[in-house]
């Protein structure tokens, strides 16, 4: 065959094969481009997140009119809830909110392959509304942890977690995608809130129900925040979900693994919050001292009441919520550079934090009730109004049973008797029993209540 012919033969046979190659590319190319940065970053982290399912027992309430009269006193009822959290070590810690898992009589963790395992819960800080809680084993997938001071709005973020649970049959995540909407966001807390939701993470990638706990995730598949709520009046996602930056979780996270509680630091400077039926607050250019706790670091480094703080290192104050936020990631040892006014005068003080003073305080034990004397120091801690009294630091179930109280309760008076240190009340309550009635005076959330027993 010469030379031409050869040549026109191998045109002919390319060409009769270019469309099958041409497909094959197409192919080839589509498939590639499935492959997205977010869907690569939830590949990444989706082996370390989890479903944390929870039994809890609630006093029943009466829901009908016939609830009333039939309902025996002191009726229980079974609630379950359900949501994520993310595995943090080999050896089983996860990472989820702390209002997830609050109050559980039992905690079960399912894994993405489906397997269940008992937990515990390790500790939980309301403040932060962060929990640790443990599984046995060893060798579990691990997420990245990354850091949201690396975060600008506009970078792409992904949400996972476990919504609705098993209502959608199995156990593999969730995953959601959207932008980091705003950085540093803070939000007004609502009246009884624990959680201090300050300097939080926005996002528009959509977190339901069963979502709160689990990663939020940038887009190379590191963890930068802790899904936690989101702000809407349908109770539906609308484009306004809030994450706690995963610098503070962690650390949360490492204090309660180590102490079972959290080293916060303490200045004892005291600032007035905000009236709720004004909106100026929000454009403050400080925030006014209203009281400095007796031998605190605030009063140690010379400031006072009326002095109008500006400036956080190199953060601007303008609100009360600028100043919890600096308050909130405080470690003991830590040292504040804070710029005050003082009568028209500019000055710029450094304070060293110390622990909280419940933490330094002696504790008495009443079988599973804890509790501390309050004193100046204390009641500007807790922003208590009674000055005198008993906190309740930790009141197990048999205390929350038989006396109704809660964590953060205050005794201040027993019967006629008024309660001045901790060691009184089971006095007091010693020399009444047997001797009639005993009406407990106690003070939560700024509000006085008393039982009878």
């Amino acid at each position: 065959m010469s030379a031409p012919r050869s040549l026109l033969l191998a045109l002919v046979l390319a060409l009769a094969g270019w469309p099958r190659l041409a497909a094959q590319q197409r192919s080839d190319g589509v498939a590639a481009s499935r492959h997205s940065a977010i869907s690569i970053a939830a590949a990444r982290i989706a082996p370390a997140v989890v479903s944390v399912n929870v039994v809890r027992r609630e006093r029943a309430l009466p829901r009908t009119v016939f609830d009333l009269f039939f309902l025996p006193p002191g009726a229980e009822q079974v609630v379950q809830g359900l949501g994520s959290g993310f595995i943090v070590s080999a050896d089983g810690m996860i990472i989820t909110n702390q209002h997830v898992v609050t109050g559980a009589d039992s905690i079960v963790v399912t894994l993405r392959d489906g397997r269940n395992f008992p937990a515990r819960l390790l500790g939980e800080d309301a403040r932060t509304d962060v929990a640790v809680v443990k599984i046995n084993g060893e060798n579990f997938p691990v997420a990245r942890i990354g850091r949201s001071n690396d975060l600008d709005i506009g970078d792409w973020v992904v949400a996972i977690g476990n919504p609705y649970g098993f209502l959608l049959g199995n156990s593999e995540p969730s995953v959601t995608a959207g932008v980091v909407s705003a950085l540093r966001r803070s939000v007004l807390p609502s009246a009884g809130q624990a959680g201090l939701y300050v300097d939080m993470i926005q996002t528009d990638a959509a977190i339901n129900p069963g979502n709160s706990g689990g990663p939020l995730v940038n887009a190379v598949g590191e963890v930068v925040g802790v899904n936690s709520f989101i702000l809407s009046e349908s109770g539906g996602n609308v484009g306004l979900g809030f994450a706690i930056p995963i610098e503070r979780a962690m650390k949360v996270a490492r204090d309660l693994r180590r102490y079972g509680r959290v080293r916060r630091g303490w200045t004892g400077v005291l600032i007035a919050e905000p009236g709720t039926n004004s909106d100026g607050w929000r454009r403050q250019s400080g925030v006014a001292v209203q009281y400095v706790a007796p031998g605190s670091p605030g009063e140690s480094a010379g400031m006072a009441a009326g002095d109008t703080i500006t400036r956080v290192g190199d953060q601007p104050v303008r609100n009360y919520l600028d100043w919890e936020g600096a308050q909130l990631d405080l470690t003991v040892g830590d040292t504040l550079h804070l710029a005050y006014r003082r009568d028209g005068e500019a000055h710029v003080v450094a304070v060293h934090a110390a622990e909280l003073p419940s933490e330094r305080a002696a504790r008495v034990s009443l079988g599973d009730l804890e509790l501390i004397t309050v004193t100046p120091a204390i009641q500007a801690e807790r922003r208590l109004l009674t000055t005198h009294g008993a906190l309740v630091v930790t009141a197990g179930p048999e205390a929350q049973q038989t006396l109704q109280l809660r964590s953060g309760d205050v005794i201040f008076r027993i019967n006629n008797e008024d309660i001045t240190d901790a060691d009184q009340v089971q006095k007091v309550i010693g020399y009444f029993r047997g001797r009639g009635g005993v009406r407990l005076w106690f003070e939560r959330n700024g509000q006085q209540f008393w039982e009878d027993f």
